[in-house]
């Protein structure tokens, strides 16, 4: 999760102010006229111009709006690296740490304490820097059957990722999840000990996602992003677990793109061609589904996920060839929806959400990312409508944010490795 640097080409007069509870940048208020003013990110290869620097002048009638990222819950004990959040009916959270344990708390500004529900780190690898717990959701029926959905880095040595379900009891400060109910749905042989991966969720289609790198080291060296045959590595795949059992974990949704290939395709396959699919999302709105995909030294960039598509990976990077350097054939390739350059700091992007809270209307519609390396937030305004993505550079510098999350209301967080959990408020 880790790379070097990023510009964005952008005039926006703003003012920073950086503390520990919140990072706000230029105010606007009224009919979002920094819509029509936002900075172009580059698409066709060409790296974009510097970022001014701040000014410190009023902000303009016309300057995005203020993004104030506050502290969620102040009093908790800080998190050993966070790595997914959710809420459940009771309004209590779940985060995922990537050691192994998941804690849950009250989704109150003044809570104060965290309650182990789950400790599996005698069963979760840690020894590569991007290995651990990296995956949680809910089942769609959680108030009915109590199921949770895990996926992890199998212990030292293993050389393997599992997607696993897990059965919860009780609820709110009694919640427990029973490690001794895990049935495996999934296990992927992994390579290196690098691009796991980890995103896991249901679609609006009850289906349930994963999210897969192409298996570490780097530049690919085994072609798995392109490979639709001898791995699901580098690729989002899509699966039934409504009938789950030991016997047979899932099944392939027969709407998927290979579900009947003759070929050898691998029917799981949703999309392909992904180096390290970091968060993805969905647009309540209109269902359309979002990632960030990690770049490998020079370019981070956010795709529209779609059925069969192949994202280019390891013939492109973000919008510019790799594998040849120059003259790649970009046929049948789906180029990012928006791209950024390894600059001023940023190296690895986190993959948000589209804002559809009310604490921030001004965001309404917007999707929202992060680069984990600086801490810089950009949101794409509009995103339902849009046909050509303007991202705005909302903050240039700030806490490193593994994930983001998003509560029953449609309130957005950022997960961070300095401990805390941030929320987007106005």
């Amino acid at each position: 999760m880790t790379r070097r640097a990023t510009a964005l080409a952008a005039v926006i007069v703003v003012a920073i102010a950086a503390i520990a509870a919140a990072i706000a940048v230029v105010a606007a208020d009224g009919a979002l006229p920094w819509h029509a003013r936002a900075p172009q990110l580059a698409r066709d290869g060409d790296l974009p111009a510097p970022t001014p620097s701040p000014s410190t002048q009023p902000a303009s009638p016309d300057a995005p709006p203020q993004l104030n990222i506050a502290a969620a819950f102040p009093r908790l004990p800080s998190l050993d690296r966070p790595t997914n959040m959710v809420e459940l009916p009771s309004h209590w959270m779940l985060v995922t740490l990537q050691d192994g344990r998941i804690v849950s708390f009250p989704n109150e500004s003044a809570a104060a304490s965290l309650t182990t529900v789950l400790d599996m780190r005698s069963s979760v690898s840690r020894d590569g820097n991007e290995e651990g717990l990296l995956g949680l959701t809910l089942d769609p029926a959680f108030a009915q059957n109590g199921f949770i959905y895990v996926y992890y880095s199998a212990t030292p040595g293993d050389r393997r990722t599992v997607l696993s379900r897990l059965r919860t009891s009780g609820a709110g400060a009694g919640l427990r999840v029973d490690h001794t109910t895990e049935l495996i749905i999934l296990q992927v042989a992994q390579p290196f000990s690098n691009h796991k991966g980890g995103q896991v969720g249901f679609g609006p289609d009850g289906m349930l996602y994963l999210g897969l790198g192409d298996g570490g080291s780097s530049g690919d060296p085994s072609g798995n992003g392109q490979d639709l045959k001898k791995n699901l590595l580098g690729s989002i795949i899509r699966i039934d677990v409504r009938n789950a059992t030991a016997a047979k974990p899932y099944a392939i949704p027969p709407d998927n793109p290979w579900a009947t290939s003759l070929n050898g395709e691998r029917p799981e396959t949703w999309a392909y061609g992904l180096r390290n699919p970091w968060r993805f999302s969905w647009d309540r709105a209109t269902g359309r589904m979002i990632a960030g995909d990690v770049g490998q030294g020079d370019r981070e960039e956010i795709d529209l996920i779609e059925k069969g598509k192949n994202y280019g990976w390891n013939i492109m990077e973000g919008s510019s060839c790799y594998k040849p350097k120059t003259g790649c054939n970009k046929d049948g390739l789906s180029l990012p929806l928006v791209n950024y350059a390894h600059e001023d700091g940023a190296c690895s992007v986190t993959g948000g959400y589209v804002y559809r809270g009310q604490a921030a209307k001004q965001f309404a519609g917007a999707y929202l990312y992060a680069d984990f390396c600086n801490g810089a937030v950009w949101a794409i305004p509009n995103f339902a409508s849009t046909t050509n993505p303007q991202p705005v550079l909302l903050v240039t510098k700030g806490p490193s944010v593994s994930s983001f999350a998003e509560d029953a209301a449609g309130e957005l967080y950022l997960l961070s490795f300095d401990g805390k959990i941030y929320r987007v408020s106005p």
